[in-house]
């Protein structure tokens, strides 16, 4: 595959590598993605419309892939180690101008950013309103999604699609399971298209020497039960290593799972999370991650170029690009558009 990203040795092995689970078997990222794929089903025309609206806008506008900017790490992060490196970022109007100026195709922040500059920026950008998250004030540190906001509060903000965490195999996922389901019914009748981040929290996931919340089997099976609860788009951490239903001893599982569904490389182990999602009739987007200095624009890049071949629609990149200058953010968001407007780039 000739491509100027090739000359990266670490990226050549991946832009070669031909995948165990083969293509043919998924709904691909593409211009008519909504219409093959939402077209036959039962969403409402006007989220038909809000889903337009998210693939058509930005850089990648019209190309089946998304680029979107989370900037909600302040609420279970802290807001001063979310934004100790760039404090230009406690302002919301920051938030929203980094989103436009870098042509992603929406944001997705929190009821209390968007309030304080919707008017602003509503015709300016898609917007997805998180209206749950984690907080970690409390003390003892609990690990639970509550409701910040309603989607009648999203809905007056403007908002394009409504976002929600669940932590699946907490304690407490029964209850949001319920609670993002009805949410999710609600938002679909007003229009707006639904975002699930779909993240694994339990301490028994990781061990003295791994972390199984990074599973492709775990995480693969949160998100099907992301589309079953009717997310449009699911949002996941890439995976990086498997097994994790034999090692934690729970679980349903067959050898074809290990076997002839995926396999070590993460393009494959990428792929059988996509399988989960209705075999991409669903859209994967993966997150970029916590930031990690001055290797960043890479680990991104690569992070795309393993999201794109297994059949993903994009990053949802957020620390990576809001913890450095402004400027930097911006680059590092277009090298990652970048690889979705790389034709040379397709699906292994």
């Amino acid at each position: 595959m000739a491509t100027s990203l090739s000359m990266n040795a670490e990226l050549a092995p991946l832009l070669a590598h031909q995948a165990l689970v083969s293509k043919d078997l998924l709904h691909a990222p593409g211009p008519d993605f909504i219409d093959r794929c939402f077209g036959p089903g039962s969403r409402p025309p006007q989220v038909l419309r809000s889903l337009g609206a998210l693939y058509g806008h930005g850089r990648l506008g019209g190309t089946g892939y998304l680029s979107i900017l989370p900037v909600d790490q302040g609420i279970e992060h802290t807001a001063g180690a979310s934004f100790g490196a760039n404090p230009a970022f406690f302002d919301p109007d920051t938030t929203l101008r980094l989103a436009v100026e870098s042509g992603c195709n929406a944001v997705a922040t929190t009821l209390g950013t968007f309030g304080a500059v919707a008017r602003r920026y509503a015709h300016k950008i898609p917007f997805i309103v998180k209206i749950n998250h984690n907080e970690l004030l409390t003390y003892p540190n609990k690990f639970d999604q509550v409701l910040f906001g309603s989607v009648r509060q999203a809905w007056d903000l403007g908002a394009t699609a409504v976002g929600a965490t669940i932590y699946f195999g907490s304690a407490e996922s029964n209850r949001q399971m319920g609670e993002v389901a009805a949410a999710f019914e609600e938002a679909h009748r007003r229009g707006l298209a639904t975002v699930l981040w779909c993240y694994l929290r339990n301490n028994a996931f990781k061990t003295a020497d791994r972390d199984y919340h990074l599973a492709a089997d775990l995480t693969g099976q949160a998100n099907h039960l992301g589309v079953t609860l009717g997310a449009d788009l699911i949002k996941q951490k890439l995976p990086e290593i498997n097994g994790g239903f034999g090692a934690l001893r729970f679980g349903k599982t067959v050898p074809a799972m290990y076997e002839t569904l995926s396999a070590d490389n993460p393009i494959d182990l990428t792929r059988y999370q996509v399988l989960n999602c209705y075999a991409g009739r669903i859209g994967l987007i993966n997150s970029g991650g916590e930031s990690l200095g001055a290797g960043d624009r890479d680990a991104t890049v690569k992070m795309a170029v393993v999201n794109k071949r297994a059949g993903g629609h994009g990053l949802i990149v957020g620390r990576k690009a809001f913890q450095r200058p402004f400027a930097e953010g911006v680059a590092l968001l277009h090298a990652v558009q970048d690889v979705y407007l790389d034709a040379q780039i397709g699906l292994a």
